[in-house]
């Protein structure tokens, strides 16, 4: 690993916040405490946070039907494309495995990638298993954007960024250039890091888009850790955080679908690890 940012909090309060190692093989300059990294899927937990802050207001609901905020919107199964809730999305179990190559492409628009999933055969039968869909997450991005009258970036901005400090977190790779102090993303997949180009992630960004550092990520989770109130100012109610961060998986037994023991497969809204 060319380098590491870290943070730990207790009791409310940073405790550590350091730097190690280099922001990019070749490089001589170190990370510190301020270095800007792509969070990647941690980034599904301020999908999951901006969704709860709609659904404390009761301008969504989160077992409500996906179609009855995008119209539009379709699975492969029209039984599944009927029952399929906010919920679901979120939580992995609509059936849809991979389509990763609707957004890898960067082709295609956030609208274009929620109007595809029409067209991909479900990999299991809907809410039987869990299995991570990116695509799905995308589209509760879209329902947020639909509900909320904005986009889902500036949503985020103005309702958790903003509140919470995060100055120096981003949605997209073009407001990188304002910072001087950015780690270089790798690639491990020929057996040691290789430095690679920053990949452009705008259309899949509820997915995986945010970029942020040590500091920032520490307000972060001293937010969810306090329960959904940030300087003693409740953000999201506790009840939803308790939502987060309680397991979602649905599995089938006879008859009807029940919830049950969650297992290996299951997940919850928050995305916290």
């Amino acid at each position: 690993m060319p380098g590491l940012g870290i943070a730990i909090v207790k009791d409310d309060k940073v405790v550590l916040a350091a730097g190690f190692g280099v922001r990019g093989l070749g490089r001589p300059e170190p990370v510190d405490s301020l270095t800007i990294f792509a969070i990647g899927s941690v980034t599904k937990a301020f999908a999951a946070t901006a969704i709860g802050m709609l659904a404390d207001d009761r301008t969504l609901a989160l077992d409500g039907p996906v179609t009855t905020y995008l119209p539009g919107f379709q699975l492969y199964d029209p039984y599944a494309t009927r029952e399929v809730t906010v919920r679901d999305l979120l939580s992995h179990r609509t059936g849809v495995s991979g389509g990763d190559l609707l957004w890898t492409s960067g082709d295609l628009t956030r609208d274009d990638i929620v109007s595809r999933p029409r067209l991909i055969p479900p990999a299991w039968g809907f809410r039987a298993r869990w299995d991570y869909s990116n695509i799905m997450v995308v589209a509760t991005g879209q329902v947020l954007a639909a509900v909320a009258g904005t986009t889902w970036d500036e949503f985020v901005w103005r309702w958790i960024l903003v509140p919470l400090g995060m100055t120096s977190t981003t949605s997209t790779i073009r407001d990188l250039g304002r910072f001087t102090d950015v780690a270089t993303p790798h690639d491990p997949t020929d057996g040691a890091p290789r430095p690679i180009a920053w990949r452009n992630m705008d259309n899949t960004v509820v997915g995986g888009g945010i970029n942020s550092n040590v500091p920032d990520m520490a307000q972060w989770i001293r937010f969810h850790l306090n329960d959904g109130v940030s300087e003693g100012n409740r953000l999201l109610s506790s009840t939803y955080v308790r939502e987060m961060q309680t397991p979602q998986m649905l599995i089938r037994r006879e008859g009807p679908w029940a919830e049950m023991t969650p297992d290996a497969n299951s997940d919850s809204l928050a995305w916290l690890s």
